[in-house]
C-alpha cells in the first residue's frame, strides 16, 4: 500500500524534517497528523534553511501537496507567518498545495495565556512545555469545548463560539490562576480575518487522502515530536498532548487499518532531550560539549522551537527497542552519525540496572526511568571526518561496527545514516 509513516523514535528533534524532505521527492502528498507549532522541523537546501512548525516539511518540493490533518492543533497566526516565510524564499503555498482538515482544532491567544499560567503555577515541578498553547487546546478538544477549523466557514457562528471560548478562559485565568485576562476585541478582529483567509484551505482531508491511496498515489505521513513524548506511551507526565506514535497517523489523518506499507523510525546516533524529565544516559562535561556543539551552527543541539540547549547523552537501545515495538517500525534512519567523529570511544546503553536486577526491556513502560542506571557497552570510536562520504564501503570500520551493533540489538535494519546537515549528506545502506 502507498502509505509510508515516518515517526521520531526518541524525544523528538531526531532530524525528521530532513528525512521527510528526502522521502517527499517521491511522494504525492505529505501529511502532518499530530501536534502543532511545538514541533520544529529543519530542512537545509543549499544555503537556505527552512524551519517549519506547522506546514509539512515535504512542501519544499514543488510537486507535493501538504495536508494538515484532523489530529493537529493550529495557531493561524503562526501558519500565515510560515506561509509568508516560504513565499519569500520562493516556495509558494496556496489552496492547491495545502489542505487543512475541517476537524483540526484552533489555538488562540487565550490558550497561550492559559499555558503560561498553568506552567507558572507548577513552580519547581514545571514540565518544560513550549508554551505554545498546545496542551490547553487539546484539553478543550477532549472536553468538547474546542474550536474546530471547519467552523470558520460560517464566520458569524464562529465568532460567537470564539467569544464564548475567550470569556470562559478569562474566568479561568483570573479566578483560578490569578493571571491577567486576554483582551477579547483584538482577538476577535484578528480571527475574523484568519477565518476569511483560511476558508479556501479547509477541506475533508480524510477523503482527499483515502482517494489518493485508492488511486495508488504515494502518501507520506509526517510525525512530530517523538515516541517518548506520546501521551500514552511516553515518559508521562513529561510528554506532549497528542499521539505521536505510528498509530496516531491513522487516527490523526482519518485513515483505516491496513493502508500502511513502511513505518520508518528516525533516531539520532546519540540521545537528546529538551525540557524536564528522566534521562538515564545523560552526560555532562567534555562529551556533552562535543555532542551538543556551541550553538553557533543551526544544526547544533538547540531546540528549533524553543532555542533551549538540548540535554545530550549516549544512545539508549532499551528505549529504542521500545520505540520499535510500540510503533511497529520496519526500518530505522540514523541521523548525526558525523557528530560522533573524534571521540575515542562511543557507548551504547544495552540494558538498565535497578539494584540487583538487569533489564533488557522496560518492565512497566518509560514512565519510571529515573530509577534505572544504564548498562553500557563501549565500542571503539573513529577520528575521520565523514561528511563527504556517500557509500557504506567508505565509512570507517568503527562507524560500520557501531551501526551493525545497533541493528543487532534492536532487531530491524538501519537503512540510511546522515553524515552532515545538508540535503545530500546521506549514506544509503543496502
Amino acid at each position: 500500500m502507498p502509505l509510508d509513516i515516518l515517526v521520531g523514535a526518541q524525544w523528538g528533534d531526531e532530524g525528521k524534517g530532513r528525512m521527510v524532505d528526502l522521502l517527499a521527492a517521491e511522494a504525492d502528498f505529505v501529511a502532518r497528523y499530530c501536534g502543532g507549532d511545538n514541533a520544529g522541523h529543519t530542512v537545509n537546501v543549499g544555503s537556505q534553511t527552512f524551519k517549519l512548525h506547522l506546514i509539512p516539511s515535504g512542501v519544499i518540493h514543488p510537486h507535493t501537496i501538504g495536508i494538515i490533518g484532523n489530529g493537529m492543533v493550529i495557531n493561524p497566526q503562526v501558519l500565515f507567518e510560515e506561509i509568508n516565510m516560504l513565499e519569500q524564499a520562493g516556495v509558494f503555498i496556496d489552496p492547491s498545495r495545502l489542505e487543512i482538515s475541517f476537524a483540526a482544532h484552533l489555538i488562540t491567544p487565550a490558550h497561550l495565556a492559559l499555558d503560561q499560567a498553568i506552567e507558572n503555577q507548577r513552580g519547581a515541578a514545571r514540565l518544560g512545555t513550549t508554551l505554545r498553547g498546545i496542551g490547553p487546546a487539546y484539553t478543550d478538544k477532549v472536553s468538547r469545548q474546542g474550536l474546530r477549523v471547519g467552523w470558520m466557514l460560517n464566520p458569524d457562528s464562529f465568532i460567537e463560539e470564539l467569544s464564548r471560548h475567550l470569556e470562559i478562559t478569562n474566568r479561568l485565568l483570573t479566578r483560578l490562576y490569578d493571571a491577567p485576562p486576554v483582551e477579547i476585541p483584538p482577538i476577535v478582529t484578528a480571527y475574523r480575518k484568519f477565518a476569511a483567509a483560511l476558508s479556501p484551505y479547509i477541506k475533508d482531508t480524510s477523503a482527499t487522502l483515502n482517494r489518493a491511496i485508492r488511486q495508488g498515489k504515494h502518501v507520506l505521513a509526517e510525525g512530530a515530536q517523538g515516541t517518548l513524548l506520546d501521551l500514552d506511551h511516553g515518559t508521562y507526565p513529561f510528554v506532549t498532548s497528542s499521539s505521536t506514535t505510528a498509530a496516531g497517523a491513522l487516527s490523526g489523518l482519518g485513515l483505516g487499518l491496513g493502508c500502511e506499507s513502511r513505518v520508518i523510525g528516525v533516531a539520532k546516533a546519540f540521545q537528546t532531550r529538551v525540557g524536564s524529565g528522566p534521562f538515564p544516559t545523560e552526560v555532562e562535561g567534555v562529551v556533552a560539549e562535543h555532542l551538543r556543539g556551541t550553538g553557533e551552527n543551526p544544526w547544533d543541539e538547540y531546540g528549533t522551537t524553543t532555542g533551549r540547549p538540548r540535554r545530550v547523552g549516549w544512545l539508549d537501545l532499551v528505549l529504542l527497542r521500545y520505540a520499535v515495538r510500540v510503533n511497529g517500525l520496519t526500518e530505522l534512519v540514523l541521523t548525526k552519525l558525523d557528530i560522533l567523529s573524534g571521540l575515542p570511544g562511543v557507548n551504547l546503553c544495552v540494558a538498565y540496572r535497578l539494584e540487583d536486577h538487569v533489564y533488557q526491556d522496560l518492565p512497566l513502560g518509560p514512565g519510571g526511568l529515573g530509577t534505572f542506571q544504564p548498562v553500557y557497552e563501549e565500542l571503539p570510536g573513529w577520528q575521520e571526518d565523514i561528511g563527504d562520504i556517500r557509500s557504506w564501503e567508505d565509512l570507517p570500520d568503527q562507524a560500520c561496527d557501531y551501526i551493525l551493533r545497533i541493528e543487532e540489538l534492536i532487531g530491524i535494519p538501519v537503512r540510511m545514516v546522515s553524515v552532515g546537515p545538508e540535503r545530500e549528506q546521506w549514506v544509503e545502506i543496502a
